[in-house]
């Protein structure tokens, strides 16, 4: 019967081989958060290892998904940058040469005016505009429709300089 060392001998013996695995997926800077995370993942587990468990190969399997974890975390981190770039913001009401298409939006019938505003300005999608109007998905996307038609056939805004059609 083969008795099972004590987990501080289990990492004396291999975590040496666990932080080179953590340097080799997450890299040096996120190497020994890995390997804490995977000891910590393996102290948890390690009553339930069987005694003659080859325990480097465990450690390394826990290793690679604790430094796959981190990595997807590194991924979700935000980036930090020095200046915000310049971007034009579409919060708020229109620009400066928008007020004729918003009263070209304005003279369409109340149930396609709804629906274009509420899809194409709000984002909602059709089922929702369904919910709050009341009738049918397909009714609404039928009047979005509609009402894009009748923008497209009616609106014509004015070109900028130097831009051809």
């Amino acid at each position: 019967m083969t008795i099972k060392p004590p987990f501080e001998r289990v990492v004396a013996d291999h975590g040496a081989t666990v932080l080179r695995v953590c340097r080799a997926v997450v890299g040096i800077h996120d190497a020994d958060d890995a390997w804490s995370e995977t000891f910590i993942s393996a102290l948890r587990a390690y009553a339930e290892l069987p005694a003659d468990a080859n325990a480097q190969a465990w450690l390394v399997t826990i290793a690679h998904r604790r430094s796959l974890d981190l990595l997807r975390a590194r991924q979700r981190r935000p980036i930090t940058v020095d200046e915000l770039p310049e971007q034009a913001s579409n919060v708020g009401g229109p620009g400066t040469h928008d007020h004729d298409l918003m009263d070209a939006v304005g003279r369409l019938p109340e149930r396609q005016r709804q629906c274009v505003a509420y899809h194409y300005l709000g984002g909602l999608p059709y089922a929702d505009i369904a919910e709050l109007l009341g009738g049918t998905p397909e009714a609404a996307r039928r009047a979005a429709a509609d009402g894009i038609r009748t923008l497209r056939a009616t609106y014509a805004p004015i070109p900028l300089e130097g831009a051809t059609r």
